[in-house]
């Protein structure tokens, strides 16, 4: 039989266990609800963000896999928690159709520095098509004519992205509604056909974004070039800062960063914690990209990737973990 001081200590030692259990796993009990994009590039930025929130103590529920705009209409009505693939800038009435701030909050910056713009071959470029107001001219648009109408054909954008939203605003607002096709699809093969042909030495004009696999297979500065446009015009009379490297590209230099719920983020500060100081470089996400590209693109692989990338950035990656319990 315990005598009543060592019993006293007993209690004292399983509560101090207790609390720092608490303080180690602080989601514990909680079940998150992500949502993303069905697309293979993005689960690197999710998983890192899904093995941070294990190791907090939450459980991590499938991921909920449809369109951007669905994702937001998903968050504000309350069937997920969180996303890590909102654009601050492009997916912005987005978030403002879905219930805005009312109901959503951006956290943090995951992602800085993603870009979108117009592209051609390097060919192309050097031999002046060098802004996307040159596709007015008629003999212009025809070096980029890829099934004999007459017009460029421009690999283009997946409706339901956002970007789509841009690019038809300014065919419109520049004028080239008469001499260039946007083409929309499923955006992979739409681009391996644009791949494929500037590979047998054809004129190219392609939408893309970074950080993107596409521009490690057709590397700006090198294969192909940016097009400039002749001044800012977004949708809905939007402003923002569309020139990089005194160029202007068009759409809004632009950042990713995690969209979540008023009512998560009240009831699990940890969390909230982990996606304000939450980074990774947009450079190791294309080159993540790339490897999937490459065929490394199964689930075994993407995981093996995001362990890589933690053991690669152990100390950035534990200092958010430190930052999360440190709230509680």
């Amino acid at each position: 039989m315990f005598k009543k001081g060592i019993l006293s200590s007993v209690i004292a030692g399983v509560m101090l266990a207790g609390t720092a259990f608490a303080a180690e796993k602080p989601g514990e009990g909680v079940t998150v609800r992500p949502v993303m994009a069905p697309s293979v590039e993005e689960m690197f930025q999710h998983r890192i963000l899904f093995k941070a929130l294990s190791d907090l103590g939450y459980e991590v529920d499938e991921p909920q896999e449809v369109e951007y705009q669905t994702i937001h209409l998903a968050l504000g009505t309350g069937d997920g928690d969180f996303t890590a693939v909102h654009w601050n800038e492009l997916h912005h009435n987005f978030f403002e159709e879905s219930g805005g701030d009312q109901v959503l909050e951006k956290v943090g910056t995951l992602i800085d520095g993603a870009l979108q713009g117009y592209l051609v071959n390097k060919a192309a470029y050097d031999a002046g098509i060098t802004s996307l107001e040159a596709l007015k001219d008629p003999k212009n648009a025809a070096m980029f004519d890829a099934d004999g109408d007459g017009k460029a054909d421009l690999a283009g954008c997946v409706p339901g992205w956002g970007c789509e939203r841009v690019i038809e605003h300014q065919l419109t607002e520049f004028g080239l509604r008469d001499t260039v096709s946007h083409n929309q699809g499923a955006y992979n093969a739409i681009i391996a056909d644009s791949i494929a042909r500037n590979e047998a030495g054809e004129n190219i004009l392609y939408y893309t974004w970074t950080p993107y696999w596409v521009s490690g297979a057709l590397v700006p500065g090198e294969d192909v070039e940016w097009l400039s446009v002749p001044y800012t015009s977004l949708p809905d009379g939007k402003e923002g800062n569309t020139t990089f490297n005194g160029k202007n590209l068009g759409f809004s230099v632009d950042s990713i960063r995690v969209v979540t719920t008023d009512e998560f983020l009240a009831a699990n500060p940890a969390a909230a914690k982990l996606f304000e100081v939450a980074q990774i470089d947009i450079n190791d996400i294309s080159a993540q990209n790339k490897k999937v590209a490459d065929g490394e693109s199964d689930s075994a692989d993407i995981d093996r990737h995001v362990d890589e990338w933690i053991a690669a950035n152990q100390a950035a990656y534990d200092s958010w973990l430190a930052a999360a319990r440190a709230v509680n």
